[in-house]
């Protein structure tokens, strides 16, 4: 594989497959509650919703971090949770306590939801990456790639049967075992309109998206067999990414399946995505033996060792540099930026990958 100059989207040449000049980095939960910036803004909403469903703020929001370090990529203020709330189910985040929904209880819960609003109740959403890419052009961050997501099916039917979070999610993992046929019928919903809600972001503007499967870990043990993995995880993002694929086969997407351990590589090598996101729980080494002859991977510093800063998280990113940059790669962190993160760590973390020479 040879070296191409870096361009103006290096992290899309990583998504590619070109080994780039430069090693692009973004981290998940860039935006977010470790700026002041952000918190004066939510204040200024009154809730996580209401700053999520204004263009104006979430805009804002995602363009925060990118004027303090200049990331390669910026990533859609958002949240996963938007798609049940689209489909008709009540949502509500309290503090301390994390997302709530009305817990779906049988078919006929199922069968209440509504396809039809999707792009209704999200179209400010849209207009958010809309006036996301108008930003970065017109204060000189047009090298900058804008990046959509959405949750994996699995991870938000989690949510969505268990009606909230910060629990292993029994009564999903019941229905998965158990109620095949009905946990299917939801998965299905949520196929159509995760691929309709990521086509309708890349219509808007992202240049990339990537599906997070926050909760792909729940199936990584005896509990679980490996063509449950494949039932569960594997086939409805294979699905999401034709669907995205038939309509735009030239935008990049990237998975994560947070703990999903060795079945990260079923997953690498037979959802159809183009990058794969690597949690912290994996070792650079593992990664660079198993992952990264199949696609280009993104990853994977522990938020923990961010927030704690100083040489150890130096000495941490430069093992995972030296480990894994010599192929395509894009440096992240292995989950999303801890809320009392410092951001002055944010802007060393971003400095040490600058100055790294592979």
């Amino acid at each position: 594989m040879t070296e191409k100059k870096s361009n103006k989207f290096t992290f899309i040449e990583t998504l590619a497959g070109n080994k780039t000049k430069d090693i692009p980095f973004w981290f998940m939960r860039q935006a977010g509650r470790y700026l002041p910036e952000y918190r004066a803004l939510r204040e200024q909403a009154g809730g996580f919703l209401k700053l999520a469903y204004n263009p104006d703020w979430a805009s804002e929001v995602t363009i925060q971090p990118i004027r303090r370090n200049r990331m390669h990529a910026a990533i859609l203020f958002s949240d996963i949770l938007v798609i049940p709330h689209a489909l008709g189910m009540d949502l509500k985040f309290e503090t301390g306590e994390g997302p709530r929904l009305n817990a779906l209880e049988n078919l006929a819960d199922i069968e209440n939801l509504n396809l039809e609003n999707i792009n209704k109740t999200l179209s400010p959403i849209y207009q958010t990456v809309e006036q996301t890419r108008t930003k970065l052009a017109q204060e000189n961050f047009d090298d900058t790639a804008l990046i959509g997501f959405a949750g994996s099916p699995w991870t938000v039917a989690c949510y969505m049967i268990d009606g909230r979070g910060k629990t292993n999610f029994p009564k999903a993992r019941q229905w998965a075992l158990q109620q095949p046929d009905l946990y299917q019928k939801l998965s299905d919903i949520l196929v159509t309109a995760t691929s309709e809600y990521l086509i309708a972001q890349i219509r808007s503007g992202a240049q990339a998206v990537q599906l997070f499967d926050s909760w792909a870990g729940l199936l990584a043990n005896d509990e679980f067999t490996v063509e449950d993995f494949d039932r569960l995880v594997i086939k409805p993002t294979a699905q999401i990414v034709k669907n995205i694929h038939d309509v735009y086969p030239n935008i990049p997407v990237i998975g994560f399946p947070r703990e999903a351990g060795d079945m990260a590589i079923d997953y690498a090598k037979n959802t159809g995505i183009q990058a794969i996101g690597l949690d912290y729980s994996m070792t650079s080494e593992w990664a660079r033996n198993n992952l990264q002859n199949i696609l280009p991977i993104q990853g994977n510093l522990d938020p923990q060792i961010l927030l704690e800063g100083g040489e150890k998280m130096e000495v941490a990113t430069k093992h995972i540099l030296r480990t894994l940059a010599e192929k395509p790669f894009i440096f992240n962190l292995g989950h999303g930026v801890i809320k009392e993160t410092p951001p002055e760590h944010v802007e060393q973390l971003c400095q040490i990958i600058r100055d790294f020479k592979s």
